[in-house]
């Protein structure tokens, strides 16, 4: 069964709870995303190391030299149960290097996540950074940064998913999904669910479509969406 992860958008534990249990399905392989607003916020590191039975995806996008990166990584030794870790291709090779090699010595288990352009990011917005190349091209070279590293998988926007797909072959995980009619907010480039599992996705992150509003409903809206 094909994985969403929901995005606990929310510095509250019990805004956290509330979504967590109203996402509880059958019908979906659900797990749960928890950014830097959740992990940064009092007791939100507490709430994650007790949470059982669940894929948890840490998405800190680790992004400094490699001797901090690592010593960040040796940090959440103690958080077992975690199951993902994003670490971001801007930060380079030798600290994704790093990053997997450390994982490797400290927490077995733990898949790491590289991440590409973000989402929010545009071929307009990238220029302004100070990049001559496209978003397409960018994502090409730290795809192959992905694979020399030899990380678990690949965070990528949907529009880039069948480039991707053709050099790395582990996990793709795809955020900036939209069921249909929602707002892209501040996204550039998304998708709809069932588009991104056709063009190579293993799994999706998907926030504001599914806890803006009824929950339990948007559920319903998903699962219908992807038959």
């Amino acid at each position: 069964m094909r994985t969403i992860f929901i995005a606990i958008d929310t510095d509250k534990i019990s805004e956290a709870k509330k979504i967590i249990s109203q996402t509880q399905t059958n019908k979906l392989d659900i797990g749960y995303k928890f950014g830097l607003e959740f992990f940064y916020s009092k007791d939100g590191r507490k709430f994650i190391s007790k949470l059982r039975q669940k894929k948890i995806f840490l998405d800190i996008k680790a992004s400094d030299i490699p001797a901090t990166c690592s010593k960040a990584i040796n940090s959440i030794k103690d958080l077992k149960n975690i199951n993902y870790i994003t670490v971001h291709a801007n930060a380079g090779e030798e600290t994704v290097k790093a990053v997997v090699k450390t994982a490797k010595q400290t927490l077995p288990k733990l898949r790491i996540l590289l991440v590409t352009v973000l989402t929010s990011i545009s071929n307009t917005s990238i220029k302004k950074i100070g990049h001559t190349r496209s978003i397409t091209e960018l994502v090409k070279k730290q795809a192959l940064i992905a694979k020399a590293c030899k990380c678990h998988g690949i965070v990528c926007a949907g529009s880039d998913l069948k480039f991707v797909r053709k050099i790395f072959k582990g996990e793709i995980i795809t955020p900036g999904i939209r069921l249909k009619g929602d707002s892209a907010g501040d996204q550039k480039r998304i998708m709809g669910p069932k588009e991104a599992f056709k063009n190579g996705s293993t799994a999706l992150v998907m926030g504001r479509s599914i806890i803006k509003g009824n929950v339990k409903n948007n559920i319903s809206r998903l699962i219908k969406e992807l038959k």
